[in-house]
This record gives structure tokens, C-alpha cells and sequence, in this order.
């Protein structure tokens, strides 16, 4: 299998440089599976694609302002953009800078804290913070979100809201849960309403999320590790629901991941701590009866995962509808409402 498999070609103006002013504003295109079809829809009109009783999983990581500005002691500028915090005020973090430096270098940051590299793994630098202060505490006053990098522009002071999901609670991620994103009061309330219930898993999203395959043959990317977190109250919940008849779906590919890490015979079970997992087309998916997400970047791991769950050639079909419909793409874009084949 071909990350070639995968293009499909995108013009750039339908890249989403900033949310819309309401979050349920967004479109949703909806993907059946089972009928090889589509049409075109609102996110607001989700609670009548759902029936009560039905489950809706989402991601309840908070997004660190992890991206932050110093200098090197030659005076050259740095960016520190952390992919995952590794102790109290140490940081596994990539860095943008003109030389790389050396371990045991220091970078200063604007308020005059002191960052010292430890070493170096990869495209990553292990870092400490010489500093008293919490460490979430010191990204607060001095961080910035750290938006994709196909979102062109600087953040604003609006992001530090909109790219922040409003359930978001356990703080860890170094980007956002995005298909998230479009769930405000208004429409959690319609969900409720219907019958439609929620719960909950974390899985803090690292930068290693916008890396791209660096291989032509699939089968041999490494996928980025992330921590997750499946909780014995959501397994009580899932079992239940199908107890009832009742349908899981995962609101976004970071939950269907955790998901699935949490069940590797096919038996959901709590589980904390790292995962790995790489869904390509011919996995066999236990945990979801369908998935709500956002449009995903030319051959990566996540549109590989959607091709996994509608069929490749469907998939890619559905995205050149989405192209011609001028949907909105990625991060801040449209979402995507999945029902597989296996879906009831």
C-alpha cells in the first residue's frame, strides 16, 4: 500500500485559516458506507442523525499553549514548540532554530527563564525548565497555541478559546481534538435532548500528529506515540448501551484510536498509558458504529484511518465532492459524519 494511494488534490484558499463565528455553523457531510453514497448536511442537524440511547465518545483533552519564543546564548531566535510534557518542568519538544544546539545549551525565554537542552532524540530535544513555578503556569503567561502549521497566520487571543474544545479538561495535548470543535451549549443540549447520551476518553494529542509519512510503502511508518486514558466508568457505559441496543460513536479519530488501543483481543477494557496504533484499510474495527470528523491532510495516517472505516475509493470520492462543494478543510474546517459498513 501507496501513501500515493491516499492523495487527492486540495486548492489552498479551502484550507480553514480561522473558525467560523459559531462552532454548530459548521457543514457535515454525510458518508454512507453501506450505500456507497453521500449528501450534504449541517452539524446542527446531528441530534437527528442519532437516536436515543445512542453513545457519543469524545476526547476530553485541554490544549497546552505549548508553543513559545526564546534565544539562543549566541542571540539567535528559537521556537520551542513542545510535544508532550515528561516530568514536572521537563518537555519532549522540537525546536526551530537555524543550528541546532548543543546538549547542555541554554535558551532564554522572554521573561528571562531559563530553558537548558538535555539532549536529543531524532527531531525531538529533551528539555528542562529552570524555573519555580508550575510549568503549566509559566505556558499560561508565556505560550502561545500552537495552531497547525497550515494555518498560516499568527494566533490570536480568540484561539487561545476556539482552538480549545468546550468540554476540554485534562490539560496535555499539543493540538486540538478538532472534530471537537464544533460542539458548543446549543447543540449538546439538542443531543441531551434527543436522548443521546456522552461520555469520555483522553488521549493528549502530540506534534508528532502533523508529521507526514516519510515513506512511500505505508506499512512502514511508525506512528508517534500518545498518551490515553479509557476510563472503567466509560467501559460500563459502552457495554451498556450495546446491552440496549444503543450505538457507540466516536467523535473524532483520536477517540477511535483510544478506543481501539483499549481493546486489543476485541474485549474493551480500562486501560492508561501509551499507544501507537496504526489503522489501515483491512483493519477490523470493534469498538464504533460510526464516527464524526474533520476533513484530513493528503495522504496521512488519519485519512488512512476514515479509508479503513468507508473503503478507500469511497472515501477519496466523498473528499472530491467535498472539494468541488468548497467544504472547509481541516483544523478550523467542516466535519464529516461516517456510518460504516457495519454500522446499525
Amino acid at each position: 500500500m501507496k501513501k500515493s494511494d491516499f492523495h487527492y488534490e486540495l486548492p489552498a484558499e479551502l484550507i480553514a485559516q480561522a473558525p467560523l463565528p459559531e462552532r454548530s455553523a459548521s457543514r457535515m457531510l454525510i458518508v454512507d458506507a453501506a450505500d456507497a453514497a453521500w449528501r450534504d448536511a449541517r452539524i446542527c442537524d446531528l441530534p437527528e442523525q442519532l437516536r436515543a440511547g445512542d453513545l457519543l465518545v469524545f476526547n476530553d483533552t485541554r490544549v497546552l499553549p505549548a508553543r513559545l519564543h526564546a534565544r539562543k546564548q549566541t542571540g539567535g531566535v528559537a521556537e520551542i514548540l513542545i510535544e508532550r510534557i515528561s516530568g514536572s518542568h521537563e518537555v519532549r519538544a522540537q525546536l526551530g532554530v537555524s543550528k541546532k544546539p548543543r546538549e547542555g545549551a541554554v535558551l532564554t525565554l522572554a521573561d528571562g527563564s531559563a530553558v537548558r537542552v538535555l539532549g536529543r532524540e531524532g527531531a525531538f530535544f529533551h528539555l528542562r525548565f529552570e524555573v519555580d513555578e508550575p510549568l503549566e503556569n509559566l505556558l499560561q503567561r508565556l505560550g502561545q497555541m500552537p495552531l497547525p502549521p497550515y494555518i498560516t497566520r499568527a494566533p490570536d487571543a480568540a484561539d487561545a478559546e476556539r482552538y480549545q474544545t468546550v468540554y476540554a479538561r485534562h490539560a496535555g495535548a499539543v493540538a486540538a481534538p478538532t472534530a471537537g470543535l464544533h460542539f458548543d451549549a446549543p447543540l449538546l443540549q439538542a443531543l441531551r435532548a434527543r436522548g443521546v447520551q456522552t461520555g469520555f476518553v483522553t488521549l493528549h494529542v502530540g506534534a508528532g500528529t502533523f508529521q507526514p509519512l516519510r515513506s512511500e510503502q505505508v506499512e512502514d511508518h511508525h506512528m508517534h506515540s500518545e498518551w490515553i486514558n479509557v476510563g472503567a466508568a466509560l467501559v460500563e457505559q459502552i457495554r451498556r448501551t450495546r446491552e440496549a441496543g444503543g450505538r457507540v460513536l466516536a467523535v473524532g479519530t483520536t477517540v477511535v484510536r483510544a478506543l481501539e488501543s483499549a481493546a486489543p483481543g476485541g474485549a474493551l477494557a480500562p486501560y492508561a498509558g501509551e499507544t501507537s496504533i496504526f489503522i489501515l484499510p483491512g483493519y477490523r474495527f470493534t469498538q464504533i458504529d460510526g464516527l464524526l470528523t474533520n476533513f484530513h491532510l493528503p495522504e496521512s495516517t488519519l485519512l488512512m484511518l476514515v479509508s479503513a472505516l468507508a473503503g478507500r475509493e469511497l472515501m477519496l470520492a466523498a473528499y472530491r465532492h467535498a472539494v468541488d462543494a468548497r467544504y472547509r478543510f481541516f483544523s478550523y474546517g467542516d466535519a464529516m459524519l461516517i456510518w460504516p459498513r457495519a454500522a446499525g
